[in-house]
C-alpha cells in the first residue's frame, strides 16, 4: 500500500514494494527517516539560538583603540569576549531572543581601564576608612569627619588613610590640628596624607602611645613638638611607620575584609576600571588570596587582579626575596602565571614578586622631603645577590625606584646579572621612575624592561616643586620621551594610600600638564594627547598583564572589558577630564557597574560591613553619596 512521509515541510508519497517483507523494509526505512528528521528539528532552533550574541551595545560612539578599526557604534559579546565589532545594523543581525540590548544612546565606550599598579589587598580596612578622594573643599572634608565621629562606635577609630591632597581643596591648604580636633573630640583619629604625615588627635596619641616606649622605634620618624617639647600630634616619616601605624589600630574581621574588596572593587569599576595588579602590602601571598578567594569562587570578583606579592616578615631586618621564594615554593606552591580564580582570565594570576624587594634599598617617594638615595654599592650587591635569583628561577619581578640615581645602580647590577643569567624575556620593571634619565630609559629598553609610572604628581606636584622646584617638576615624569623610547610603558595610581584610585585624575594631568590646585606642574612639550594618555591606561597596560592580545582594544577575540562614559572624554574641556566616570561598566562580558540610565543592570552588593562604615554613608568617591 502507498505510504506517506513528512519532510522538510512537504509531503513525498512512496509505492510500496513488490513483496509484503519489502514493503515492511520501506516502513522502517520512513519510519527511521522520519525520526531523524524530527530530531534534527528538535535541536535545529536551539542551534539557532546559541549563535546569538549574549551582549549588544549599539548606538555608542566607541573608540576601539584598535588602529585597524578605529571607531565603530555597536559591539557583540559572546562568552566574556567580543566577537564582532561594527555598525549598528551589522551588530544588531547578530542578536537572537536571549540578547541583552543595550543603547549607549551615543554616549563614548572606550576600552575598559588597566590600573597596573594599585593596592585594594593592602587596604582591607578600607570600609573604615573615610575617603577624601575628590573633595573639592576642606570644610566639606572637615564636615565629614564630623558626621562619621558621631556614629563611630567606641573603640572604632575614625580614619582618613590617604588617596587625597591638601592642593585638591579649595582652601589649599592641610587641616589645623584645632580644626581636626573640633570635628572629631570624642574618638581616636588619624588623617593620613600620602605616605608623609599624619595627624593625630589626642586620644590616638594615648591609645598609640605616643611619647612612650609604646610607641615603634623606627628611622627617620619626626614629630612636631609645641613650645613646651610636647608632641603636637602631626608626625612624619616613611612608608614603614605608615604600615606600622595602621597595624596598631583596630582590625576589621575576615567577613569585613572580604566586603571591603567588594566596595574597593565597585569604586574602581565607577571610573571604568575592569583590570588591576595588585601590587603588594602588608596582606602577603597566601593570606591576602584566602580573601580573594572567597570572591572567586561565587564569582563575585568584579575586576581581574593579577598581583605581585611582597613579603614584609613579621618585623626586623629580613630577606624579602627569601620569603618569597620560601611562600611560592613551600608555604602554597604557585608558578608565575597560574591563575587562582577557578573561570575567570586573569583573574587573580600571580605576576611575580615585588614592588618592594628589599627594604634596606627602598627610596620612599615623600616629596615633601629630599630625595632618598641608595649607597650604589649596597643596591649593586642587592641585585647581584637577591634579585639574581629570581632571574635564575624565572619568577618575574618589579622593583620600587623612584630617584634616577637609584634607577642607576638598579640597572647597574642587574646589567652584571645578564651578563651571566640572561633575562631573556623575562617580564620585569621599574615602578614609579618619576625621575627616570634618557639614558636609563635607553637602558631599561635594552634589558627588555618596562616602566609603570604613577600619576602621584597630579596631586602631589605642588609639593614637589617646593622640594625640588619648578624646573624639575616640569619634566617629571619624562612623558613624551619614554612614549615615543617604545618601551612597554603603563600609567598607574598607586592607590589607596599614595595617591587617589581615580584614573581620570592621572588623565587629566597628562593631558593638561596641570595639577590638581590648576598649577601648571608638566612643560607643554612634555604632555601627551588625549589618545595616548588613554592608552596608557588601556593598550599600554596589558604588557604588565601578560595580555596583550586578549585587553585593551575594542577588538573581535578581545576580552569584553569596556565602559560607557558619562561624558565624552575626546571633546570635553580640559578641565572636565577629571571628573569622568563610567555610566556602565562591563568586564567579562557582564555588567559590574551601571549609572544614571544603566543604575538598574548594577549587580546587587551584599551590604556594607560594618554597618557603621563612612563608605555606606559618603561613598567611595566624592559624588558618590
Amino acid at each position: 500500500m502507498p505510504v506517506t512521509a513528512r519532510n522538510s515541510g512537504s509531503w513525498t508519497r512512496f509505492t510500496g514494494g513488490d513483496s509484503p517483507v519489502e514493503d515492511r523494509m520501506i516502513r522502517k526505512i520512513l519510519i527511521t527517516l522520519v525520526a531523524i528528521s524530527s530530531l534534527s528539528g528538535v535541536h535545529a532552533q536551539p542551534a539557532q539560538e546559541d549563535a546569538g550574541a549574549d551582549l549588544v551595545v549599539v548606538n555608542a560612539r566607541i573608540f576601539t583603540g584598535n588602529r585597524a578599526q578605529p571607531e565603530a557604534s555597536a559591539l557583540a559579546v559572546k562568552s566574556g569576549r567580543i566577537f564582532s565589532v561594527g555598525s549598528d545594523a551589522d551588530i544588531l543581525s547578530l542578536k537572537n531572543s536571549t540578547t541583552k540590548v543595550i543603547d549607549a544612546r551615543s554616549r563614548r565606550l572606550i576600552p575598559g581601564i588597566i590600573d597596573a599598579h594599585t593596592h585594594v589587598l593592602n587596604d582591607l580596612a578600607y570600609n573604615y576608612n573615610v575617603r577624601w578622594d575628590g573633595v573639592p573643599t576642606l570644610r566639606r572634608a572637615l564636615a565629614m569627619l564630623g558626621e562619621q565621629a558621631k556614629r563611630t562606635p567606641e573603640g572604632q577609630w575614625v580614619k582618613v588613610i590617604g588617596g587625597w591632597s591638601p592642593y585638591q581643596f579649595e582652601e589649599n591648604r592641610f587641616p589645623t590640628l584645632a580644626e581636626l580636633r573640633k570635628a572629631v573630640p570624642n574618638r581616636p583619629m588619624i588623617v593620613q596624607y600620602a605616605y608623609n604625615r599624619a595627624f593625630l588627635n589626642p586620644q590616638a596619641m594615648e591609645a598609640l602611645g605616643v611619647g612612650t616606649d609604646r610607641f615603634p622605634t623606627l628611622p627617620d620618624i619626626e614629630f612636631e613638638k609645641d613650645g613646651r617639647g610636647n608632641p603636637t600630634g602631626v608626625v612624619h616619616g616613611y612608608t614603614w611607620l605608615f604600615l606600622a601605624l595602621e597595624a596598631m589600630v583596630p582590625q576589621p574581621t575576615f567577613d569585613e575584609q572580604v566586603n571591603s574588596i567588594v566596595y574597593s572593587v565597585r569604586g574602581l569599576n565607577r571610573f571604568g576600571v575592569t583590570s588591576i595588579i595588585d601590587n603588594g602590602g602588608r596582606w602577603p601571598y597566601p593570606e591576602a588570596q584566602a580573601r580573594v578567594d572567597v570572591l572567586a569562587r561565587d564569582n563575585r570578583l568584579n575586576v581581574r587582579m593579577p598581583f605581585v606579592d611582597l613579603q614584609l616578615g613579621d618585623g626586623g631586618p629580613v630577606n624579602m626575596v627569601d620569603l618569597e621564594l620560601d611562600a611560592i615554593t613551600k608555604t602554597a606552591p604557585i608558578s608565575p602565571g597560574q591563575n587562582l580564580h577557578p573561570s575567570l582570565a586573569h583573574g587573580h594570576e600571580y605576576r611575580g614578586a615585588g614592588e618592594v624587594l628589599s627594604g634596606e634599598v627602598h627610596d620612599h617617594e615623600n616629596f615633601d622631603r629630599p630625595a632618598v638615595i641608595i649607597e650604589p654599592g649596597k643596591m649593586r650587591r642587592f641585585v647581584e645577590q637577591d634579585v639574581m635569583k629570581l632571574v635564575q628561577r624565572r619568577i618575574p619581578f618589579r622593583m620600587h625606584a623612584s630617584y634616577d640615581e637609584n634607577i642607576s645602580s638598579f640597572l647597574d647590577g642587574l646589567e652584571k646579572v645578564n651578563e651571566t643569567v640572561p633575562l631573556d624575556g623575562l617580564r620585569w620593571s621599574l615602578e614609579h621612575a618619576e625621575t627616570i634619565s634618557p639614558e636609563n630609559i635607553a637602558r631599561v629598553k635594552k634589558l627588555g624592561g618596562g616602566i609603570a609610572l604613577d600619576a602621584k604628581m597630579a596631586l602631589h606636584a605642588d609639593g614637589f616643586i617646593k622640594t625640588h622646584g619648578r624646573e624639575k617638576a616640569l619634566e617629571t615624569p619624562r612623558l613624551r620621551a619614554l612614549v615615543d623610547s617604545g618601551i612597554p610603558l603603563a600609567m598607574t595610581t598607586d592607590a589607596f594610600r599614595a595617591a587617589t584610585f581615580n584614573p581620570w585624575v592621572g588623565i587629566s594631568w597628562m593631558v593638561s600638564g596641570k595639577s590638581v590646585s590648576g598649577s601648571e606642574v608638566l612643560a607643554k612639550d612634555n604632555r601627551l594627547s588625549r589618545i595616548e594618555a588613554l592608552a596608557l591606561f588601556t593598550r599600554g597596560a596589558t604588557w604588565f598583564m601578560d595580555a596583550e592580545a586578549e585587553l585593551g582594544m575594542i577588538a573581535p577575540g578581545n576580552l569584553a572589558d569596556f565602559a560607557v562614559l558619562d561624558r565624552d572624554y575626546f571633546a570635553v574641556p580640559e578641565d572636565q577630564i577629571e571628573s569622568i566616570s563610567s555610566v556602565l561598566t562591563v568586564m567579562d562580558g557582564k555588567v559590574v557597574f551601571g549609572a544614571q540610565d544603566y543604575g538598574h543592570l548594577s549587580p546587587q552588593l551584599p551590604a556594607i560591613l560594618p554597618a557603621w562604615s563612612p563608605v555606606k554613608y559618603f561613598g567611595s568617591y566624592y559624588g558618590d553619596e
